[in-house]
């Protein structure tokens, strides 16, 4: 008669599920967090472009919701690492996501300095120039976003890679940005040339912003094709 206090094949497995299953949630996590990052700087462009200054101050309130996931998703990585002891692959995934998840959070970050800007521009109105490249800086960052996420959801080294090659488009933009402050008064029909002169610092830091989260999208690929491959991303 078989020992009823014998441990079953099936308990490894069961163990390698449950950690399967965290991995997963993690991805899930990370892929809302995304999401709502690329929410957050979408409406912010748009707050910008319509004056909207409660749309910003909304903006600005729910960066805690983005916070507070964060945090959560943080806490379990940190469990899975001093309970379940990864290796080799699945150490891979734990430290992208970790890595990950600071370049998004700082992207958030980025968006709620989009909104606050919003705030520092109203109520003056942009030229048409000026809402157009800032619309399009809006939309490529969250394309890049996107991108980004959607190379690690797939594990697709070449999606990833293609990023750097994306954030030129971005870098052409800015430039774009710079030439038409300095070619025309950042506020349509404003003559004073103290209230240009904070306006253009404003859209300068503005163009910036949008550079930087162009940039933590080029990371998280970095970090993908590390998930992946296993080399370390290259000090920038």
């Amino acid at each position: 008669m078989a020992n009823s206090d014998t441990p079953t094949p099936e308990a490894p497995q069961t163990v390698r599920t449950s950690f399967g299953e965290q991995l997963n949630h993690l991805r899930v996590d990370l892929i809302t967090l995304a999401g709502l990052t690329g929410e957050a700087v979408r409406g912010a462009t748009q707050c910008i472009i319509d004056k909207n200054i409660g749309g910003a101050d909304n903006i600005i309130k729910n960066d805690g919701r983005i916070d507070e996931l964060k945090e959560t998703t943080e806490l379990k990585i940190y469990e899975i690492f001093a309970t379940q002891q990864p290796m080799a692959g699945d150490l891979r995934v734990l430290i992208t996501v970790l890595r990950i998840l600071q370049e998004i959070q700082l992207s958030a970050d980025l968006a709620v300095s989009i909104a606050k800007t919003a705030r520092r521009l109203f109520p003056g109105e942009l030229s048409p120039r000026f809402r157009r490249i800032i619309g399009l800086m809006g939309s490529q960052s969250v394309v890049q976003l996107e991108v980004a996420m959607d190379a690690f959801s797939d594990s697709n080294a070449e999606v990833a890679g293609a990023l750097p090659d994306m954030d030129n488009v971005m870098d052409d933009l800015q430039k774009d940005l710079f030439r038409q402050i300095f070619s025309e008064p950042a506020v349509a029909g404003e003559d004073n040339p103290e209230q240009n002169l904070q306006f253009a610092v404003q859209l300068a830091l503005l163009g910036r912003y949008y550079e930087r989260i162009a940039d933590h999208t080029v990371l998280m690929g970095a970090w993908t094709r590390f998930m992946i491959t296993g080399e370390f991303p290259s000090r920038r």
